[in-house]
């Protein structure tokens, strides 16, 4: 019988993903690190694709790869001599991981096992961001629009509390000290 093609690009995202969080894990390079987050990140968006949860998917690359993960390498590739820094920690406490970890694996591995697990049909093929902007904008149309309101309101005061405080700064250095 052969492996259907979703499990194949299952296992490869996966191995992506356990990969690169090792490598985020041991490395003590700091830049390689920031690369493999990256990568970690990639992988789970890719994961929510396979999972045909595009909503979830567009989510995860705009906020945590186009916003977290480019702020860190942007942080990282800007500081000075970053690239020979490296990292280590003499007292991770291996000794106290190591167990813990073999403790994890075995409990996921028992209730990965003793479970029966059965194969579902997907039925519903629409994209979920259909469901999500079609739900916006009929059921909870009102309590949307009373959200993007209070937002609204709260960036006004945002604007205004810093305006104040800038002025007010402004007024401070303009005054003689005596």
């Amino acid at each position: 019988m052969p492996i259907p093609a979703s499990a194949i690009a299952f296992y490869l995202i996966a191995t992506l993903m356990v990969g690169s969080a090792c490598i985020i894990a041991f490395s003590t390079n700091l830049v390689y690190a920031a690369f493999a987050l990256l990568a970690t990140l990639v992988g789970a968006a890719a994961m929510y694709i396979l999972l045909n949860s595009d909503y979830l998917a567009a989510t995860q690359i705009i906020v945590y790869i186009g916003g977290v993960a480019v702020l860190f390498l942007f942080a990282v590739m800007l500081t000075h001599n970053i690239s020979k820094a490296t990292t280590s920690n003499r007292h991770m406490g291996i000794k106290v991981a190591v167990p813990a970890g073999l403790v994890i694996i075995g409990l996921s591995l028992y209730a990965v096992l003793s479970h029966n697990w059965e194969v579902v049909e997907v039925r519903n093929t629409n994209p979920t961001t259909h469901d999500i902007g079609h739900a916006f904008l009929n059921e909870y149309l009102l309590p949307f629009e009373f959200t993007s309101v209070i937002l609204l309101v709260v960036l006004i005061g945002a604007a205004l509390v810093a305006r104040r405080e800038i002025s007010a700064r402004m007024s401070d250095e303009e005054t003689p000290n005596v």
